[in-house]
């Protein structure tokens, strides 16, 4: 892709929210391949999905024919970058801070194509840990090479450290050294790796901007650097929010069932912008999505694609066809059989019990209790004399309270549904 077809495609999208000038940034990405790179600080064991829209930058870089480099944060992870945050970030060891690298790490391999044995000769992308020339730097040597390049007059007039000062909880000394840092990092990879090129999140652009003015007056060179805007919502609650709280990329602090049902639950007015921006699809095939989305938007076709889109990218093409078979199977779009009903292990409550248990158990009414579904023997009956129970996606004869004779001797999963929400798995051992 040229490169003022490829910006203004990121234009399309949204996906432009500052940058440096854009007609010498575009003149220099169509002279040849640039290697750019995004840094990710690991103040979790896990990216979470407002990190989308960076990693998938890094990506369409990539397949637009640059370099790109993913750089972890190990040591400016020590620190805590203010920008964006109103309060002081707590510190973290070194052991959960090494921890929280490994994992951020293998995130990031799944949207960028690394090669083994990547280095600055191969041209290949790269995963890189900023602890590689931070760690044997002495305080004095940081202060002369990098502090002097660096006035408090320009600090404090970028915006994530004037808002901190502002505010009540004001700023550390830590904290307030997390630009220098980032800046070298810039530098270091400048001289390294031939880096010409940060992005990130539109709360980066002070610290980006501080790496391009320390790399022109440390060594006179030339860098650019382009932002993202931070994704919001049009009801103005915070993407990637829920009430159970944040939406992780690990598959284990959010299930991709999880992931992809909070993409399936996005607003018709977020549709659009959200395919444009966290999808890899073609602008014009997102448009012909639009088109049909709007014929009937309750058929929620502009959401199921987003959802698809995003948990393959996130969790490869089985984990999201799991998905989409628990959501069939939980919300009665089919009946659940022997062979499906591994897809909702995980996400509902679920017990083990052994075939000879369940076939001493035998009534519907004690799988009910055993199960927890309802509080009782007496609650369950009165349960299934209301009409409020389905055993396997089948709702069952408020006059009969057995489990089939087929269930007590074929069944490998038995999946219980008390009315519209409550549900619990039978595991047979």
């Amino acid at each position: 892709m040229a490169s003022n077809e490829f910006l203004n495609d990121l234009e399309l999208r949204g996906l432009i929210f500052d940058s440096t000038d854009r007609e010498v940034l575009d003149q220099r990405l169509s002279e040849k391949p640039i290697t750019l790179y995004c840094g990710f600080d690991p103040t979790a064991d896990s990216l979470h999905v407002g990190s989308l829209l960076p990693l998938l930058l890094l990506r369409r870089f990539q397949d637009a024919g640059h370099r790109v480099i993913s750089l972890a944060g190990g040591a400016t992870g020590m620190v805590g970058d203010p920008s964006g945050k109103s309060e002081e970030r707590n510190l973290l060891d070194e052991e959960t801070l090494s921890h929280n690298v490994e994992a951020i790490a293998s995130q990031m391999k799944s949207f960028i194509k690394l090669e083994d044995g990547a280095s600055s000769a191969t041209g290949a992308s790269m995963l890189l840990n900023n602890l590689e020339w931070t760690s044997n730097v002495n305080v004095l040597d940081f202060l002369r090479d990098v502090g002097k390049h660096v006035t408090v007059g320009t600090m404090l007039g970028k915006e994530s450290i004037r808002a901190r000062l502002e505010s009540d909880q004001g700023i550390s000394f830590t904290e307030f050294s997390y630009m220098l840092l980032q800046a070298n990092d810039f530098y270091e990879m400048y001289q390294r790796y031939d880096c010409e090129m940060q992005v990130g999140g539109s709360d980066q652009w002070g610290n980006i901007t501080a790496g391009i003015d320390l790399i022109r007056r440390r060594i006179g060179g030339t860098a650019y650097g382009l932002t993202v805007p931070l994704i919001t919502r049009s009801d103005g609650g915070k993407f990637g929010k829920t009430a159970e709280g944040t939406i992780w990329l690990d598959p284990k602090r959010t299930l991709p069932y999880q992931l992809h049902q909070y993409f399936l639950n996005t607003d018709d007015k977020d549709v659009e912008k959200m395919l444009l921006q966290l999808t890899l699809l073609k602008v014009e095939e997102i448009q012909e999505v639009l088109t049909e989305h709007q014929k009937d938007p309750s058929l929620r076709l502009g959401q199921r694609r987003l959802a698809d889109e995003v948990c393959t990218l996130v969790h490869g093409v089985e984990e999201k066809e799991k998905a989409v078979l628990a959501a069939e199977i939980l919300f009665g779009e089919i009946l659940p059989s022997n062979e499906n009903l591994e897809a909702v292990r995980g996400i509902i409550p679920e017990t083990s019990i052994s075939r000879e248990k369940l076939q001493e158990i035998e009534s519907l009414v004690n799988a009910l209790a055993e199960s927890g579904l309802c509080k009782s023997k007496g609650d369950a009956r009165r349960t299934i004399k209301g009409g409020g129970v389905s055993v396997n996606g089948i709702r069952q004869d408020p006059e009969n309270s057995e489990l089939s004779q087929e269930l007590l001797e074929d069944a490998h999963f038995i999946l219980l549904q008390k009315g519209r929400r409550s549900r619990h798995l039978l595991i047979i051992s």
